[in-house]
C-alpha cells in the first residue's frame, strides 16, 4: 500500500492469534444463491443443470403438462441463456433507465398421443435480470438488492403454551397439520389449516389406519400372554389393554368377543376363561420402544361415544370422513368417494404438498434417522408419509409425559434463510402454475394444427419477474451511501416480508439474541427502531448451506490437540460438542496450556479437560458482522453504543479527500475489496496507460500479440443516495500488477482500503458551552482545508410529451422570462455543462401548448388575425428546486427518434445532473466509530481553538461528559493509539477482541515521546492562559454522516396549497409550511392571543380572499384588512350539505353569509325580488 508517496504497511498490535480460515467472499451469499438459481456456469460448460435447483427445478416440477382430454402432452427439454443478446451493458442500463437482463429460451416439445407426432420449438420465455458481479440487479436504471429472508424452517416443531402441548408440521408448500394435547382431557386432537379440532384417531383412520389394531400397532409394542386360570394371572391381567381383537368359538361359530384397545376388568377376564381362550395379545405400556401413555386408547372411548353407529364395532369410512370434511368445508355436501381421495391428496400428493428437502431433512433428524453428513438428504419423497404423522403424534405424547423436550422456535436449527435465488424461485412457482392452467385451457380448444408456442403464455412469468424485482418487500433500492453500506445491505437478513413476521406481532423472543447466533448472526448490528432484532446481519465467516441453515467454521481438536483443519457446523450439529474459544492458549504443537479450558456447550459455559473438546472457534471476530469488526477496541464499548457505531459507519458520506484510519482492525482492505467499488486487475501484466477515466494493462500471459486489458474508471457518477461515485487510478505507467491487484480506488477508499472519514486531532474539553449535549466544536481549518468536504450529485428529469393540443417543445424562447435567466441555455433551451445554477435557475426550457379555454379574448382576436404564430404557450420549464445549487456536470438526452425506449406519449427525456460541493457546516451530524455522535455547534477560527504546548491547535473539541455514562471507552483508547500512530507515522491494525492492551498503548506513547496517559496541557486560544487540568488529547477517526443540514433546512414563502382545504401543504419536498395543530391552538388560547390566533387560522392559512387582500395591502403599504371565512369552514358546511342537511350561515344582523356561488345567486335573487 502507498500513502502520501510512502510505502506503508499496517503494524499488528494486540494479542497473538493465527487464523487458519480465510474470510469468505463477503458478497458470496448473493452470488452463490443466484448461481444456484440460474446455473449459468453449469450451462456454460455444457453440463446438465441440477434438476433439484432453481429455475430447472421450477420447469421440471411444472412439466410435463397433459391435456385434460388426454390427447397431447407438453414436455420440457431444457433452457438456454442467450448471452449474445444482452441488450445493454450495466452502464447503458443506468443511463437509459433500462433493466440489465438476458433473454431466456426454452425448448418445449408437443406430443400427440393419437399419431405419435412430436413438434419441438424453442420458445422465448421473457427476460430474466442478471446479477452484476457486485451482487446487485439493475432494474429500470436503479441498482437494487434482494435481501435474504430468515424464516421458520419447514419440518416439525413441538411447543408448550399454558395447558396445551402442540406439534406443528410446517410444509414448504401445502396445508399445515397440527396436533395438540390438552392436559385436562388427556386426548390428542388434530387441526388442518388452523381450522376446528378433529379427534386424532379419526385422522389416522382417514389416512389408512382403519382399525384399532392398526392404530395400536403404530404406537405400542405388544406381548403374547398364555391364559392360565390362577389368581396371580387374573391379577396380572386386570387393568391391562388388549392389543388385538379376541375371537372365540360360540355355538360352532367364531365370533369377536373383545376388541383391541378394550380394558380388561374382572368380568372380561372371567368371560375369557369361560370361553376357553388360550392366547391373547396385550399392550406393553412400560416396554422399550412402546408409547408409555394411554392417550391413544382414551381416544377410542370418544370414538365409541361420538362416532360409532349402533351395531358397528368401529367407525365406518363415512363416520370418519363426515366430521373431518364438515370442519374443512363447512356447509358443503360431502361426497364420500371424493372425500376419500381428497384427504390423502392434501398431504401425500407432490402436486399439493411439498415438505422440501429441508422439511424431509428436519423430519429425519428429529425422528432418529441419523445422517452421516449434514448436507446429505435421505433419498425419500418430500411429501408426508403416514409414518411421519404417527411419529409426530407419538413424539408429542412423549413430550406430554416429559419423556422428550419441546423445541425452541428461535433456535437457528429451526430457522433458515431464503436467499435471492430461492425467493425468485418461489415467486415463479405461482406464475408457472398460472401458465400451466392457461396451457390446459388452450389444449382443450386447439385442433391438430397447434404448435407448442400457441399453448404457452409467458405473460404470467414476465409479470411475476417484474413484480418480484420491482415491488417485492425484499427487493430493495440499494443503500449506496458508501461501500460499507452496499456490502452490509447485501449481507442483511430480514425476518419481515412475504411469508415472514410482521413488526407489530413480533414479540421480544424472536428479536432477542439467541445462543445459536454465535458465529452466525451478529449480536450487535441491528436497527434501533421498530425493526430491532428483525433485521440482522450475517457474521463474518457465516455461510448458508444447501438447506438454508447458517453454518460457521470451527477448528478441529483431535485428542486434545488443535489442528489446522476446520469444519462448518450448523446450529443443530454444534449442540453435540464442547467448543473452546479462539483465545484459548495452546503451544506450537497445538496442546492446550491449561488443564481446564473454558468451553461452550449448547448455550452453557463451563470448563472441560482438553480431551473432551472437539472443536475450537476459528477467530475472535467470527461472532460479529463486517461493520462491527471495523470498530477498534470494540470490546471496551457498551453494546448499545457499538450498535450505533456499526450503523453510523454505513451513513458516512464519501469525502473528496478520504483517509484510511490510523487505528484500524485489519478488516478495511477486505471490506473495500469485496464491496465491488474498486477496479481490480483480471490478469497480471504491466500498466501501459493511465488517465483519469481509463487504465490499460498489457497482460504478460497473453497469447495474442497486441492484446490489451482496458479498465474503465468511473468518474462522478451519481449513487442511489445522491452521493458521488468517483474512482481514481492508484497505479503508474510501467508498474507491474498482479491478478486481483487494486488498480483504482473507489468512493470512500484510499489505497485499496476503506476510508470513511479522516483522522483528526481532538481534545476532550468543554468550550464555553458549545459542546453541551454532545455538540461538536470544530476548527475553521477543517473547513478551509476541505477535510470534511463532500460532493453530492442530484438528478433532475423532464419529459417532452405529445399532448392533445400538440407537442411540447424544447426552446430558449420562454414567455415572460428575462434574458439573464436564459443566458446559460443553449439553442435547444438546455443548460450548458459547467454552468453554475441556483434555486429557480432554468435547467431545461420547455413550453406546452395552452388550451383555448386558457386564452383571453384578446389572444383569441390575435389568433384570428395572425393565425398560428400568436398561439399562446405555457412555461413548463424544468427549474432548480429550493435548497439546491451547484454545477452542471452532465446532460443526458433520450429520444424516440434515436430508438431509445420511452414510455408511451413521451418523445424525449432530458436528465440534468447537478454536483454540489458541501463543506462542513453548523448543523451537520458527525460521529466516531463508537456511537459517539454529535452535531456541529460552532466553527471557530483556528486562532481561538485551544492549542498544545507546541502551538498545534485542536481540530475538534468533544465533551468529556459524553464518555462515562455512554460507557464507550474504546474511543479513548483509539484516540490515544491514534496520537502515537501520527507521531510515529505508522498505521496500526488492532483486531476486535484481540485489541492492544493498556500496557501496549503506553509503550507506544513512550516510543513516540508522548505522555503515557495521553493528557496534555492545553492553552485557551482566546487568552493564551493554560487550562487548569491536563486534557485528554489524540487523533480519532471521525466521520461526516449523511444527515446534512443543507438537506434539512427549510423555509416556506408563498407555496402550494391543498386543493380541498386550501391550507398550505406540509413537508420540505412539497415546499410546505409548519402545521399549527390542535395543541398549538390551545397554547395560544391559554395566552389569550386572539388576534394572533385569528391571523394564523385565516389569512396565514386557508382564507382564500383574505390572504390575497393582505398580500396586496402589504405590497401597497396600506392598513391590513380584516380576516374572512376560512376554507375549512366551507368544507365542513359542504360535507354537512352532502348529508342532505341544508346548513346556512347568518351574520349578527341576521343576513345570509354567502359561502358558495350558489349562496351568492340566492342572495342576488332575493335582492332583485326586494
Amino acid at each position: 500500500m502507498v500513502a502520501n508517496g510512502k510505502s506503508i504497511t499496517r503494524t499488528y498490535i494486540g494479542t497473538e492469534s493465527r487464523e487458519v480460515c480465510e474470510l469468505p467472499n463477503l458478497i458470496g451469499v448473493q452470488l452463490e444463491s443466484y448461481e444456484r438459481f440460474l446455473q449459468l456456469e453449469t450451462i456454460r460448460k455444457g453440463l446438465e443443470p441440477d434438476p433439484d435447483l432453481g429455475l430447472e427445478n421450477v420447469f421440471r416440477s411444472t412439466f410435463p403438462i397433459d391435456s385434460p382430454n388426454g390427447e397431447m402432452r407438453l414436455t420440457y427439454r431444457g433452457y438456454t441463456i442467450d448471452y449474445d443478446n444482452v441488450k445493454f451493458t450495466e452502464t447503458e442500463c443506468k443511463k437509459k433507465g433500462r433493466s440489465y437482463s438476458v433473454p431466456i429460451k426454452v425448448t418445449i416439445s408437443l406430443e400427440f398421443f393419437a399419431t405419435g407426432e412430436m413438434r419441438e420449438k424453442e420458445i422465448f420465455f421473457g427476460d430474466i435480470p442478471l446479477m452484476t458481479d457486485r451482487g446487485t440487479f439493475i432494474i429500470n436504471g436503479a441498482e437494487r438488492v434482494v435481501v435474504s429472508q430468515i424464516h421458520r424452517s419447514p419440518g416439525v416443531i413441538f411447543s408448550h403454551d399454558k395447558d396445551v402441548y402442540s406439534s406443528r408440521i410446517i410444509p414448504y408448500r401445502g396445508s399445515w397439520l397440527e396436533f395438540e394435547i390438552d392436559e385436562k382431557k388427556s386426548l390428542i386432537y388434530a387441526k388442518i389449516d388452523r381450522k376446528k379440532k378433529i379427534l386424532g384417531t379419526l385422522l389416522l383412520r382417514a389416512i389408512g389406519y382403519d382399525s384399532r389394531e392398526k392404530i395400536i400397532d403404530a404406537f405400542y409394542k405388544s406381548v403374547d400372554v398364555e391364559l392360565i386360570d390362577d389368581p396371580e394371572m387374573r391379577t396380572t391381567l386386570e387393568n391391562r389393554y388388549l392389543a388385538k381383537d379376541v375371537y372365540a368359538m360360540i355355538n360352532g361359530e367364531e365370533r369377536k368377543v373383545l376388541r383391541a384397545g378394550d380394558l380388561l376388568h374382572a368380568h372380561e377376564i372371567d368371560e375369557l376363561f369361560k370361553l376357553g381362550v388360550n392366547l391373547i395379545q396385550l399392550i406393553d405400556l412400560k416396554g422399550e420402544g412402546s408409547l408409555h401413555s394411554e392417550i391413544i386408547l382414551n381416544c377410542f372411548e370418544i370414538e365409541d361415544a361420538k362416532y360409532t353407529r349402533e351395531g358397528f364395532d368401529e367407525p365406518t369410512k363415512e363416520d370418519v370422513l363426515t366430521p373431518i370434511f364438515s370442519v374443512l368445508m363447512p356447509g358443503e355436501m360431502i361426497a364420500i368417494e371424493r372425500a376419500e381421495k381428497d384427504l390423502p391428496d392434501m398431504f401425500f400428493s407432490p402436486r399439493k404438498y411439498d415438505l422440501g428437502s429441508v422439511g424431509r431433512y428436519k423430519f429425519n433428524k428429529k425422528f432418529g434417522e441419523e445422517l452421516e453428513d449434514n448436507d446429505a438428504v435421505a433419498d425419500e419423497s418430500t411429501v408426508l408419509t403416514p409414518e411421519d404423522i404417527t411419529n409426530t403424534m407419538g413424539y408429542l405424547i412423549k413430550v406430554f409425559i416429559h419423556e422428550a423436550n419441546v423445541d425452541d422456535i428461535d433456535h437457528l436449527g429451526n430457522r433458515r434463510v431464503r436467499s435471492v435465488g430461492e425467493l425468485l424461485q418461489n415467486a415463479l412457482r405461482g406464475a408457472f402454475a398460472r401458465m400451466e392452467r392457461i396451457a390446459k385451457e388452450r389444449m382443450n380448444l386447439e385442433t391438430g394444427s397447434v404448435k407448442p408456442q400457441d399453448l404457452i403464455s409467458i405473460k404470467p412469468i414476465v409479470a411475476a419477474i417484474k413484480e418480484f424485482f420491482g415491488s417485492s418487500q425484499l427487493s430493495q433500492f440499494m443503500d449506496q451511501v458508501n461501500p460499507l453500506a452496499e456490502l452490509t445491505h447485501k449481507r442483511r437478513l430480514n425476518a419481515l416480508g412475504p411469508g415472514g413476521l410482521s413488526r407489530d406481532r413480533a414479540g421480544f423472543e424472536v428479536r432477542d439474541v439467541h445462543y445459536t447466533h454465535y458465529g452466525r448472526i451478529c449480536p450487535i448490528e441491528t436497527p434501533e427502531g421498530p425493526n430491532i432484532g428483525l433485521i440482522v446481519s450475517l457474521a463474518n465467516y457465516t455461510r448458508i448451506n444447501r438447506h438454508g441453515f447458517l453454518e460457521t467454521p470451527y477448528r478441529r481438536v483431535v485428542d486434545g490437540k488443535v489442528t489446522d483443519q476446520y469444519r462448518f457446523l450448523d446450529a443443530n450439529d454444534e449442540e453435540k460438542y464442547y467448543i473452546a474459544q479462539a483465545s484459548a492458549a495452546f503451544d506450537e504443537d497445538g496442546q492446550f496450556l491449561d488443564k481446564e479450558v473454558p468451553v461452550r456447550h449448547s448455550g452453557d459455559y463451563s470448563t472441560r479437560a482438553p480431551e473432551e473438546i472437539r472443536y475450537m472457534d476459528i477467530s475472535p471476530k467470527q461472532v460479529i458482522s463486517v461493520a462491527a469488526s471495523l470498530i477498534p477496541f470494540l470490546e471496551h464499548d457498551d453494546a448499545n453504543r457499538a450498535l450505533m457505531g456499526s450503523n453510523m459507519q454505513r451513513q458516512a458520506v464519501p469525502l473528496v479527500f478520504p483517509e484510511t484510519p490510523r487505528v484500524g482492525t485489519g478488516m478495511e482492505g477486505k471490506t473495500a475489496y469485496d464491496s465491488g467499488v474498486l477496479v481490480k486487475a483480471h490478469r497480471s501484466g504491466v500498466v501501459s496507460y493511465v488517465s483519469s477515466d481509463k487504465i490499460i494493462v498489457i497482460p504478460t500471459s497473453s497469447e495474442i500479440e497486441g492484446e490489451m486489458d482496458v479498465y474503465e474508471v468511473q468518474k462522478y457518477e451519481r449513487t442511489n443516495q445522491d452521493t458521488c461515485f468517483n474512482q481514481k487510478p492508484i497505479v503508474e505507467v510501467g508498474q507491474r500488477v498482479e491478478v486481483d491487484q487494486v488498480l483504482a480506488d473507489g468512493p470512500a477508499t484510499q489505497h485499496g482500503e476503506l476510508a470513511l472519514g479522516r483522522n483528526i486531532l481532538v481534545g476532550f474539553v468543554p468550550w464555553h458551552g458549545y459542546n453541551y449535549e454532545d455538540a461538536v466544536l470544530i476548527s475553521e481549518r477543517v473547513v478551509k482545508d476541505d477535510i470534511f468536504t463532500s460532493v453530492h450529485i442530484k438528478e433532475f428529469t423532464t419529459d417532452i410529451r405529445e399532448t392533445k393540443l400538440g407537442p411540447e417543445k424544447l426552446t430558449r424562447d420562454i414567455p415572460n422570462t428575462s434574458e439573464k435567466m436564459l443566458e446559460q441555455l443553449d439553442a435547444d433551451g438546455i443548460v450548458r455543462i459547467g454552468a453554475t445554477v441556483r434555486p429557480g435557475s432554468i435547467l431545461v426550457g420547455k413550453v406546452t401548448p395552452k388550451s383555448e379555454s386558457d386564452t383571453t379574448p384578446e389572444f383569441k382576436l390575435l389568433n384570428s388575425i395572425f393565425g398560428e404564430k400568436a398561439k399562446e404557450v405555457r412555461d413548463t420549464s424544468l427549474k432548480v428546486p429550493h435548497g439546491t445549487e451547484g454545477t452542471i456536470i452532465d446532460i443526458q438526452r433520450l429520444k424516440r427518434s434515436n430508438n431509445d425506449e420511452l414510455p408511451p406519449g413521451v418523445e424525449e427525456t432530458v436528465k440534468v445532473l447537478i454536483a454540489t460541493k458541501r463543506k462542513l457546516r453548523q448543523g451537520d451530524k458527525m460521529a466516531g466509530r463508537h456511537g459517539n455522535k454529535g452535531v456541529v455547534s460552532k466553527i471557530l477560527p483556528e486562532e481561538d481553538m485551544p492549542f498544545m504546548e507546541d502551538g498545534t491547535p485542536l481540530d475538534v473539541c468533544l465533551n468529556p461528559l459524553g464518555v462515562p455514562s455512554r460507557m464507550n471507552i474504546g474511543q479513548l483508547m483509539e484516540t490515544q493509539l491514534g496520537w502515537a500512530a501520527v507521531a510515529l507515522d505508522e498505521w496500526y491494525s488492532t483486531p476486535v477482541f484481540q485489541s492492544a492492551s493498556m500496557e501496549q498503548l503506553e509503550e507506544k506513547m513512550r516510543e513516540a515521546g508522548l505522555p503515557e496517559d495521553s493528557k496534555a496541557i492545553l492553552y485557551d486560544g482566546q487568552t493564551g492562559v493554560p487550562f487548569v487540568n491536563p486534557v485528554f488529547c489524540g487523533y480519532i477517526y471521525y466521520l461526516k454522516l449523511h444527515h446534512l443540514v443543507d438537506d434539512k433546512m427549510h423555509a416556506r414563502s408563498t407555496g402550494p396549497y391543498s386543493l380541498v382545504t386550501q391550507q398550505p401543504l406540509g413537508g420540505k419536498a412539497q415546499f410546505g409550511g409548519q402545521r399549527l395543530g390542535e395543541m398549538e391552538v390551545w397554547a395560544l388560547e391559554a395566552y389569550g392571543a386572539a388576534n394572533t390566533l385569528q391571523e394564523l387560522l385565516t389569512i396565514k392559512s386557508d382564507d382564500m380572499n383574505g390572504r390575497v387582500k393582505i398580500y396586496e395591502s402589504i405590497v401597497k403599504g396600506e392598513p391590513a384588512t380584516t380576516a374572512g371565512m376560512p376554507e375549512a369552514f366551507n368544507v365542513l358546511v359542504q360535507e354537512i350539505r352532502g348529508l342532505a342537511l341544508d346548513m346556512s350561515v347568518y351574520d349578527a344582523d341576521g343576513n345570509l353569509v354567502p359561502l358558495t356561488e350558489r349562496d351568492e345567486e340566492l342572495l342576488a335573487k332575493q335582492g332583485s325580488a326586494n
